[in-house]
């Protein structure tokens, strides 16, 4: 099949090209680099069933074009992260929205499969843990920048299952929690790649808050499979499923677990959340995610342990600094 990625470069995208272009797909990638990286994908270019442009999906034209070619669209293209989201909330929601409209207008004309990813996010302050796909959702006051992103992508489900149900779309939207892995930086304020690279520095680890709040975290590898799964699942379209890793650990818990599973020395650091984001800032205690509906449309069962996460990130981490030392 022709595989269009958006945001291909970027962090999950680029696992998810691998595994579509190693199933013998054909694969495009379509990035402006914003967030993603050209290394990601570098191991790709030159090799025959993938093709790399450096464009923003903005470029609608260049969409319809590319969209119009294609069998499957994988909607990837994102602001990432609470740390961009807080410092640029303007670009944040205009990348997001603009970007899902474009994509998705295309698919309509041309009736193509497109997988939508959300977020944890949108569940916001909501107490009813485990998060499932139809609770009712809890948001802070548009004053709070930190829920552009909630809202911005919660705007993309609209949509989507607008599309769905005016002209049966085929579109499934998933939403992720805490996808993490090689690959991954902490430019953005992501803990886990965070945590791990100033363990393997020995270098203090910054622990937002008292450390008592809780996440969970799922690997790459499991997620990618599962969005593939997806959009070859007719009973996933017009639905919202959430996907990642049901192991929940306070973020104290997760600096403690990375130090001592890449032997560190390091230390861990508090700070009130208002040194880190700004004043007002406000966060959500628990985010545990309800697999059941994933688990009864595609099957879907996470296979790796946080544990084999914060060594694979670790081993990326270590082969840096390693040729950082040799370079010095």
């Amino acid at each position: 099949m022709k595989i269009l990625i958006t945001g291909g470069a970027g962090f999950v995208g680029s696992h998810l090209a691998d595994k579509l272009h190693g199933e013998g797909h054909d694969i495009t990638v379509i990035d402006n680099l914003s967030t993603g990286s050209y290394q990601n994908v570098a191991h790709l270019e030159g090799q025959e069933r993938f093709r790399f442009i450096i464009e923003t999906v903005l470029n609608e034209s260049l969409m319809e074009e590319l969209i119009r070619e294609t069998d499957r669209v994988f909607h990837m293209a994102s602001a990432v992260g609470v740390k961009l989201i807080m410092e640029h909330p303007v670009k944040t929601i205009e990348t997001i929205f603009r970007g899902t409209d474009v994509v998705l207008g295309s698919c309509a004309r041309y009736r193509k499969r497109v997988l939508i990813p959300s977020t944890s996010e949108v569940y916001g302050k909501s107490s009813e843990v485990p998060f499932a796909e139809d609770n009712d959702i809890l948001k802070g006051s548009t004053s709070k920048h930190r829920w552009a992103y909630a809202c911005a992508k919660e705007l993309d489900e609209f949509l989507a299952l607008a599309h769905f149900k005016e002209t049966r779309l085929p579109v499934a939207v998933v939403r992720l929690f805490n996808t993490v892995g090689p690959r991954q930086t902490g430019q953005y304020g992501m803990v886990v790649p965070n945590f791990v690279k100033a363990a393997v520095r020995n270098e203090p680890l910054i622990v937002h808050g008292d450390g008592g709040q809780s996440r969970c975290f799922g690997h790459v590898l499991d997620v990618v499979g599962a969005l593939a799964k997806t959009l070859e699942t007719p009973e996933c379209f017009g639905q919202v499923m959430n996907i990642g890793n049901a192991e929940e650990v306070t973020i104290k818990q997760l600096a403690e677990k990375a130090i001592a599973l890449t032997g560190s020395r390091s230390e861990i650091k508090y700070i009130p959340y208002e040194e880190a984001y700004g004043e007002g800032f406000e966060d959500m205690r628990r985010r545990v995610p309800s697999l059941e509906k994933a688990a009864r449309l595609i099957g879907y069962q996470p296979t790796r342990t946080l544990n084999e996460i914060i060594n694979d990130v670790a081993q990326q981490f270590r082969e840096e600094l390693k040729s950082e030392t040799a370079s010095a």
